[in-house]
């Protein structure tokens, strides 16, 4: 079953929904799935844009706790198939518009992150990038995206600070553009997909594109020693014990 569904709407936009219950965590299938959507979404000319969400209380949870117990499994999960995932994410050539109905957590932030345009509903939900609290260190084209979107104030707030915020210090943080009433919200991010899908796409995939240029330059020149070196922090003593504490709290252990 897959756990990306997509579904297409008027003006040429295309929903793509986080679907892994209970907390569309990020695993190799859902970075997978995620693949295999955004290609078939690229490679659809009906496609004018694209917006990605997450099903229920989630947008996503991040990473799936259960598979950091290896090192093999972990580093397959950051250095190849996360790594390409949020590559195709963040340099899809057409709109790419980002949902926030629920938690965006960790590397489901990064994900939310990795679209250009970001709108967020007014509600009762956390947001953060909680990888410090929890004995992690974010891959490089994490970080990249991260430096992409967010100031360095708001980045070592984030990521330095490792704390959950309330969804309404989303625009304080530079998560979201705007926060927008729960009130015909679905309606009107629909309607700013659109008229983003509505420019012409060479022009809007060359502009993306070049704007992206130096971030995809560097997340590519990435040597695998580097890439290792980072996730060996994750397999680091104090950190495998600050990730079962918190996966017991979240009753995953």
């Amino acid at each position: 079953m897959a756990t990306v569904r997509t579904e297409d709407r008027g003006g040429g936009v295309r929903v793509m929904t986080l679907d892994r219950p209970p907390a569309n965590t990020i695993a190799p299938e859902l970075m997978n799935d995620m693949v295999a959507a955004l290609k078939a979404a690229r490679e659809d000319n009906s496609v004018r844009a694209v917006v990605l969400t997450g099903a229920g209380k989630f947008f996503s949870g991040g990473l799936d706790l259960r598979q950091t117990t290896n090192a093999a499994d972990l580093g397959a999960l950051l250095l190849d198939s996360g790594r390409d995932a949020w590559l195709d994410l963040l340099a899809f050539p057409k709109p790419m518009i980002g949902m926030l109905t629920g938690h965006a957590i960790a590397g489901g932030l990064i994900n939310f992150l990795a679209c250009e345009y970001r709108l967020g509903v007014e509600g009762d939900y956390k947001i953060g990038l909680n990888e410090v609290a929890i004995g992690a260190s974010l891959p490089k084209v994490a970080f990249e995206i991260v430096r992409l979107r967010l100031t360095h104030q708001q980045a070592s707030e984030l990521l330095l600070g490792a704390r959950i915020y309330p969804a309404s210090e989303a625009v304080r943080l530079g998560v979201v553009d705007e926060l927008l009433p729960a009130a015909g919200f679905e309606d009107e991010v629909m309607r700013r997909a659109a008229k983003l899908g509505s420019h012409p796409k060479g022009a809007y995939a060359h502009t993306k594109a070049a704007l992206l240029k130096e971030t995809v330059q560097r997340v590519m020149a990435e040597t695998r020693e580097e890439a290792e070196s980072g996730a060996a922090v994750w397999m680091e003593p104090e950190s495998m014990a600050a990730r079962m504490a918190q996966a017991q709290k979240l009753g995953k252990a």
